[in-house]
């Protein structure tokens, strides 16, 4: 019989316990399963819309995926996609469609189908359209995330908060004699004062739009002793004129869709409107319309013709429908029960319903949102440092979780395109949502894996 040395068997029975274990270790592993692939299950128009309303939807669509130029349509102009006018003088993009595309018109940012042939992220390319002579910046890649950027203070030391737009008019060909410049993101960055958003899909808005201020408080309301147990609170953002709740915007610090949507319209692309009329940026010889750009046209001979781009983009949003879910499956049903059990449905509520519409459309629905639409601390690994109406600086709207099984990138600034790292994420210094992510650890991984699936079904 063949003797081996203790350092031998010792090795081997090392490959041996590891052989032994490969087959539970696999097994105990969880993961992201990704986007799902297949139809996009959103875009679509609410169903039961009047012949009227679905035209309203209809022409909406087609402005929020129109380009913007500076001036409109100029002899000789190479882009003829540009039908609008009033870009500038700075902005993140030229249109609605171009931020708000994944997977449909209405959604997140895009993203690469491939790492062989990406779909191009919009912000790398639109800053050199028409002769423009911006840099891309540091945060901009072409497979990453659409992304505005907010500074946290002023240089004074104040409080900032507001979006520096990523791009200038600067050199096109529409804007000669324009020759302001793009903020410093790179000394920003070195001096940790930078904050990043990306788009919010506006999915299923118009129903958010109808629940009333008394069911959120009701939700509020629920489930005391749960929520208690947990550390979770949880408070409304209130408009600060009519003292009503605002929902929309990753801080909720929005009203209604209609001004979210010229808010978006002239911090996003630089256009005027009738509720912002006013330019961001009035250096002389960066003007070239009259404000404000988006406006009531009176000499139309149809009402479509007549209302502005932002009642246009509002009518397409507040009557876009939910994206659809993929169907259930054994372990989707498993994870429904379990984001339930270990606390999950407490911020992100299952089910609010609407209240009484002049829509008949968006009267008295059931909105399977996932979301409270509370504002919720999250703590120091997730703080913007922005602060916005009531919203602090580790304050975030609970993100409406329906569409989830198709966004590409995750949390409020992009950072991941991983679910379970996105959930991890919510644990931290102060995180109201620190027991949850315990409670969701100590599950087994099959469990685990099975809110993962559920969530990616959504």
């Amino acid at each position: 019989m063949k003797h081996h040395s203790p350092a031998t068997v010792v090795r081997r029975s090392l490959v041996l316990l590891a052989l032994v274990l490969m087959p539970a270790l696999k097994i105990d592993a969880q993961r992201d399963p990704g986007p799902r692939a297949g139809a996009a299950g959103a875009g679509l128009p609410i169903p039961g819309l009047s012949a009227k309303e679905a035209e309203f939807f209809t022409a909406g669509l087609a402005d929020f995926r129109e380009a913007q130029s500076v001036r409109g349509p100029q002899p000789n102009q190479p882009d003829t996609e540009d039908t609008g006018g009033g870009l500038g003088p700075r902005f993140n993009s030229d249109s609605c469609g171009s931020c708000h595309s994944q997977p449909a018109t209405g959604g997140t940012s895009p993203s690469p189908t491939s790492l062989q042939n990406p779909t191009e992220n919009p912000q790398a390319s639109v800053g050199q359209k028409n002769g423009g002579t911006n840099l891309i910046p540091f945060f901009i890649h072409t497979g990453g995330p659409i992304r505005e950027a907010r500074f946290k203070y002023q240089p004074d030391g104040s409080r900032d908060g507001g979006v520096h737009d990523l791009f200038v008019i600067t050199g096109r060909n529409d804007a000669a004699g324009c020759t302001i410049r793009q903020p410093d993101f790179t000394a920003a960055a070195a001096q940790n004062n930078l904050s990043f958003r990306i788009p919010t899909p506006v999915f299923g808005a118009g129903l958010i739009e109808a629940i009333p201020d008394s069911t959120i408080l009701a939700n509020k309301k629920a489930d005391r002793l749960r929520k208690a147990l947990r550390g979770i609170s949880g408070r409304e953002n209130r408009n600060g004129n009519d003292g009503t709740i605002t929902r929309f915007g990753w801080k909720a610090q929005n009203k209604s869709l209609e001004l979210f949507a010229a808010e978006a319209y002239n911090v996003e692309q630089g256009v005027t409107s009738e509720i912002f009329n006013t330019e961001r940026d009035e250096t002389p010889g960066c003007l070239f319309n009259g404000t404000p750009e988006d406006h009531t046209f009176f000499d139309a001979d149809d009402p479509q013709g007549a209302i502005t781009d932002v009642m246009k983009f509002t009518h397409f949003m507040r009557f876009l429908a939910p994206p659809t879910p993929a169907p259930d499956t054994p372990s989707i049903a498993r994870g429904r029960l379990l984001f339930n059990a270990v606390g999950c449905a407490l911020c992100h509520t299952p089910s609010l319903t609407t209240g009484v519409s002049s829509s008949a459309a968006l009267s008295n629905r059931p909105v399977q949102l996932f979301s409270d639409l509370l504002l919720h601390n999250m703590g120091r690994g997730l703080t913007d440092d922005i602060v916005q109406g009531a919203a602090g600086p580790e304050e975030f709207r609970t993100a409406p979780l329906w569409g989830l099984g198709q966004r590409i990138f995750l949390l409020h600034d992009g950072r991941t395109r991983d679910l379970l790292e996105a959930i991890e994420a919510h644990s931290s210094d102060h995180s109201e949502a620190n027991a949850v992510i315990y409670e969701f650890k100590e599950r087994s991984a099959s469990a685990k894996q099975d809110i993962l699936n559920f969530l990616r079904a959504l």
